[in-house]
């Protein structure tokens, strides 16, 4: 469930709470480079704003925090805005840069077109400007909003590195290595390593999926003359296949949860899984392939394990080609570089 502010506008985090996070943050940390994880990202540290901008926990954690009280529907598009970012030239904000005359960017690529928040960002943007101007980069401002949307929908607490800087480019062409939602589980296994996953890391950051909703387009292919042989996905419960051809007649841009908490954040997408009711070829097929079904398996029987695997996995990922020195900036406005 959700954890709601207090009435003071303060975020119910407690200072214990706050503390562990840091501490499971530098313990993740120091566990991957045990592993032989190498960071490249020097630059980067749990405290890297503790001098010029101490306030900035508080700031983002109530941003979000209000925000989800607003709207608890938004914890899935932050961590997905995240993900989209880091994916593609790395955790730089280059989502965020709007298409200009010249160039059209990031966002404005069909699969980036159902992203949300980015009026959140802006809005913890502004905050922070006004009291530490030119300090805190729009790419941790979303790498943070992420970790807390996380949290307060139920999911583990867990400290990401922060000292990012905001990168310049951002090209709707790039979007092509994004993951699409009909990939099958050895194109999964194969893009995810080419950035660096395991195979059970992958399935582990799918389970963002617990969060939030797809839309029609994303998921039709698997409701209509499948293959020669069947009308839809075999693999695809018959009774759930009917409640999505009923979403989709209302048009492609009909939206359908990935699970029944669509905003808990909590491993009931992996039962979903079990029950022929993944809701993206790309989902379905972790279970249905026996190389990720056990990694399935273990997460819908063990909520605790998938916490661990995937509060690991999103710190890997919070450092995909971060921007350090003169390769990038700290914008003054997330939408455009200064």
């Amino acid at each position: 469930m959700m954890m709601r502010p207090s009435c003071n506008g303060e975020s119910p985090i407690s200072l214990g709470r706050v503390m562990m996070r840091y501490l499971l943050g530098a313990i993740l940390l120091i566990e991957m480079v045990a592993s032989g994880f190498r960071l490249r990202a020097d630059a980067l540290s749990m405290n890297y704003y503790i001098m010029t901008c101490p306030m900035i926990e508080g700031i983002v954690r109530n941003a979000v925090s209000r925000a989800l009280q607003d709207d608890p529907t938004l914890a899935g598009p932050l961590l997905r805005l995240h993900f989209h970012d880091c994916w593609i030239q790395g955790c730089d904000a280059s989502i965020l840069l709007d298409s200009t005359k010249d160039n059209t960017a990031e966002k404005d690529s069909p699969g980036n077109l159902s992203l949300r928040g980015y009026d959140l960002i802006d809005e913890i943007k502004d905050e922070l400007e006004d009291q530490c101007p030119g300090v805190v980069s729009c790419a941790d401002i979303i790498a943070m909003a992420a970790r807390d949307a996380v949290f307060l929908s139920g999911g583990p607490i867990y400290d990401i590195p922060k000292g990012r800087k905001d990168g310049r480019r951002s090209k709707i062409e790039d979007t092509i290595n994004l993951p699409f939602p009909t990939f099958n589980s050895s194109e999964l296994i194969r893009v995810f390593g080419q950035r660096g996953f395991t195979a059970q890391e992958m399935v582990a950051l799918s389970g963002a999926h617990t969060l939030g909703v797809a839309r029609c387009s994303s998921f039709k292919n698997r409701l209509s003359k499948f293959d020669a042989t069947h009308d839809v996905d075999p693999s695809l419960d018959s009774d759930f296949a009917q409640t999505l051809s009923k979403t989709c007649s209302a048009g492609d841009k009909a939206e359908q949860p990935f699970d029944n908490t669509r905003n808990d954040f909590d491993n009931d997408y992996f039962q979903a899984l079990q029950n022929k009711v993944g809701l993206l070829t790309s989902d379905q097929t972790l279970y249905d392939t026996p190389r990720t079904r056990g990694i399935v398996n273990a997460y819908a029987m063990n909520q605790a394990m998938f916490f661990l695997d995937f509060q690991r996995a999103m710190v890997k990922m919070s450092l995909l080609d971060v921007k350090e020195g003169s390769r990038g900036e700290v914008r003054k406005n997330c939408r455009t570089i200064n």
